[in-house]
């Protein structure tokens, strides 16, 4: 087994002063360290029934597609707003200084359909929440909400309450 935790790169003041980026880099290049996260996303739901896996922009895509892959499943998109050419419906959230507003094509999920939403890191929890929201308002069920890196001191997990969340690395801040 590969550990996991040494393949994240710490940048610091990245994107602003004070904030320590957990880049994910290293792990998508190294081939044994992709394959193995990707595999113990897909053993946590192993047995559950999944339709489709969510990926948000742009780190969940990656992680979404292999997840995806792995499962035999198809992935859907959550992007910015104004970034996906056909119809949308929109979730905004809350940001540190403002709003924001993620979209997914108003096709992407089957009402009924059961969901995983996948991003490679769990902060606050505003993205995940918004993501699940537009799954939940195109009638999908979401089953688990799933990340590489949860950064436990900024609570993102408990925004998802009623949600199997699952993260494979948890960081305290260092």
């Amino acid at each position: 087994m590969v550990d996991l935790k040494s393949h994240v790169r710490n940048i610091p003041d990245f994107p602003k002063t004070g904030i320590l980026f957990r880049d994910i880099t290293p792990l998508l290049q190294n081939p044994i360290a992709l394959h193995q996260a990707i595999d113990m996303l897909a053993l946590h739901w192993k047995g559950v029934h999944i339709d489709r896996i969510v990926g948000i922009e742009a780190r969940g895509f990656v992680v979404g597609a292999a997840l995806a892959y792995k499962l035999g499943v198809g992935i859907s998109l959550v992007r910015k707003k104004n970034k996906l050419p056909y119809k949308t419906v929109g979730a905004t959230y809350q940001l540190e200084y403002g709003e924001d507003t993620l979209e997914m094509h108003i096709d992407a999920i089957e009402p009924g359909s059961n969901v995983l939403v996948v991003d490679d890191l769990l902060a606050t929890g505003g993205t995940a929440c918004a993501a699940v929201n537009l799954v939940e308002k195109l009638e999908g069920k979401v089953l688990g909400v799933g990340f590489l890196i949860e950064l436990v001191e900024l609570g993102g997990r408990r925004k998802l309450p009623n949600y199997d969340v699952y993260s494979l690395m948890e960081f305290e801040g260092e």
